[in-house]
């Protein structure tokens, strides 16, 4: 279960990492928009149009830097938790399947003197006092050992019981992240469409204008289909 619980995390992690990789993109592309909008001939033409993309500009920087706070938000307190929870977990296993290798290696030295010293007199001789240095050797190893395995038996049940305890702040967090976002967004948005709005027309009646103008354009044989 642990370990699917890791293949899950870190599906999730590399997910939310594309999710804000591409809001930033998207915030970023809207800013190079807005500044190549201001770099066209048409704003030196014509106030208005100027006035409009200037707006345009000042909504898409706000909506950047709140896309950015937004984002740091995420990275720490999402992305961070769930990238560093299961390698400390991973660590300490390692760690506890080394001490179990210097342990079973240690073992089968001992084994093999206390073996020997059974085979004569004359090899008895020749490994007298191995087996003891050996056994020697082994206790603090095997004492080591026995402390991360316990550690493990211990901890590790009371981690997988207790995920959510740990889990949910992080999707709490992105929530309040999405919510403060989002709403500044609604403000942002909202003041753009008052500083462009046209008193005395409703938005039905500029949509009518506007499809008007482009069906002229349309119409028009250089831009006729072929």
């Amino acid at each position: 279960m642990s370990h699917r619980l890791e293949e899950q995390t870190k599906r999730l992690q590399k997910d939310m990492k594309k999710s804000t990789d591409a809001d930033l993109a998207m915030s970023k592309s809207a800013v190079k928009i807005s500044l190549d909008l201001l770099s066209n001939p048409l704003c030196e033409q014509d106030q208005d149009f100027l006035n409009m993309v200037t707006a345009l500009d000042t909504a898409m920087k706000r909506m950047d830097a709140f896309n950015q706070e937004k984002v740091n938000q995420i990275q720490k307190t999402v992305i961070e938790p769930l990238k560093n929870v299961f390698p400390s977990l991973n660590m300490a296993v390692k760690r506890r399947e080394q001490a179990l290798q210097d342990y079973r290696r240690l073992q089968a030295k001992v084994e093999k003197y206390e073996e020997k010293e059974k085979t004569g007199p004359v090899l008895a001789k020749l490994h007298q006092g191995l087996a003891p240095q050996a056994r020697e050797e082994l206790r603090p190893v095997r004492d080591d050992f026995e402390a991360k395995n316990k550690q493990l038996l211990d901890e590790m049940p009371r981690f997988y019981s207790s995920r959510l305890d740990y889990f949910q702040p992080s999707f709490e967090s992105l929530i309040r992240a999405q919510v403060v976002y989002y709403s500044e967004m609604h403000k942002i948005f909202g003041d753009l469409t008052q500083q462009l709005a046209q008193p005395g027309r409703p938005d039905e009646q500029r949509e009518r204008e506007n499809e008007a103008r482009l069906s002229e354009l349309r119409a028009l044989s250089i831009v006729a289909d072929d």
